[in-house]
């Protein structure tokens, strides 16, 4: 069983708290959309289609609670126009991940056919994104499982040359049952390659410097047993060079993919797409079709996030000794006064992007150099 990172009965709500992990199992309760706005922006969960699933979700409860103790509006009118100010207020939690905003739109657009039904109530209308919200959460799972499937099936086929009879493969950041409802994106093409029983081994960057590979991506690929190794950022290019080690592929995952397949991820990733150029690797982006944005152009115009320098200056960890939460200290690693830079993200250009792997299949880079996404939005 992989990990379960986001719970939910159709009544509460309550996500796997991150920023505990590896070192503590913790559960907390996510009660309205105000205390799912603050998991998001303090990376409570993190991954994008967590957080639009997150996000959905404690307004979903929220909603219910209402209901619940009559004291929701009976005007569908009302209703609606609350929904819709509560999407617009979670959408500016993690304003880089596009699945959140995406994820609110359509919600939006949902509540309002409901609303305009000549039968529809304040109950109808809230119970019309409840279900819309919950939808999501399985569809995510099966879209995540049919990444992995299309992205190992394309690897093996697309490897073979290599020689190799298994497949190593170099990821980064955290993308896995963490980062969504369950299985995960180029997570997900691991545990596939390691069904398949054809995954050699899979090596995780430790993602500085809010470490989601050493603390995330770790703690899954040691839960489920499978074969890995963590490596910290600057190792990376000893790793592809290694004719001992060889590496065939880097899989990542998405926060944004623009009409023209340029990708917003975790900071460090256009660096390994560089690497991977160099050293003649596959680079592969797995991400669901919400992640693709075919209004932004390009990646000149998404919008990319900074961080408190607190993260680059401080680490947390666990001290040798102690248990539960008295384990856990945050200690500075920087000298005091220095300025720092803290990018959340980088841009890919996709140039250097080999394939995109959706739950509908992988779209590979043309001869002309683009990426033809509209056949993939056309079912």
């Amino acid at each position: 069983m992989t990990l379960q990172a986001i719970k939910y009965d159709g009544t509460q709500l309550s996500i796997l708290d991150q920023l505990q992990l590896p070192h503590n199992l913790e559960y907390i309760q996510i009660r309205s959309a105000e205390e799912g706005w603050h998991a998001i922006k303090e990376m409570k969960v993190r991954g994008a289609p967590a957080i639009a699933i997150v996000a959905a979700l404690s307004l979903a409860v929220e909603l219910k609670s209402l209901m619940t103790h009559g004291k929701l509006s009976t005007s569908a009118e009302e209703v609606q126009l609350l929904i819709r100010e509560k999407l617009h207020y979670l959408t500016t939690s993690r304003p880089t991940a596009v699945n959140l905003s995406d994820a609110a739109r359509k919600l939006e657009a949902h509540v309002s056919t409901e609303a305009k039904k000549s039968d529809s109530t304040g109950n109808s209308v809230a119970s019309a994104f409840m279900d819309a919200a919950a939808k999501m959460l399985t569809d995510d799972l099966t879209d995540n499982q049919n990444i992995g499937k299309y992205g190992a099936d394309w690897l093996i086929q697309n490897t073979a040359g290599t020689g190799q009879q298994e497949i190593n493969v170099l990821t980064h950041c955290n993308t896995g049952s963490l980062a969504t409802s369950g299985y995960g994106t180029a997570l997900g093409v691991i545990r596939a390659l390691h069904s398949k029983k054809v995954l050699g081994r899979a090596y995780c960057t430790e993602t500085r410097p809010y470490n989601q590979g050493s603390r995330l991506t770790a703690f899954e690929l040691v839960h489920d047993n499978i074969p890995s190794t963590l490596i910290t950022d600057s190792m990376a290019a000893a790793l592809l060079s290694s004719k001992e080690r060889r590496v065939s592929a880097i899989v990542v995952g998405a926060d944004r993919v623009a009409a023209n397949g340029d990708t917003a991820n975790k900071i460090g990733t256009y660096g390994l797409a560089v690497l991977a150029r160099h050293h003649g690797l596959k680079f592969l982006v797995a991400a669901p079709r919400t992640t693709i944005d075919l209004q932004t152009k390009s990646g000149e115009d998404i919008i990319i996030e900074e961080r408190p320098a607190a993260e680059v200056t401080r680490i947390k960890g666990a001290r040798e000794g102690y248990e539960g939460n008295d384990s856990i200290a945050t200690i500075r690693v920087a000298a005091p006064g220095i300025d720092v830079w803290n990018p959340a993200f980088d841009v890919t250009p996709s140039a250097l992007i080999d394939g995109i792997i959706t739950e509908v299949g992988v779209v590979e880079r043309g001869a002309d150099g683009s990426f033809d996404f509209e056949r993939i939005f056309q079912n």
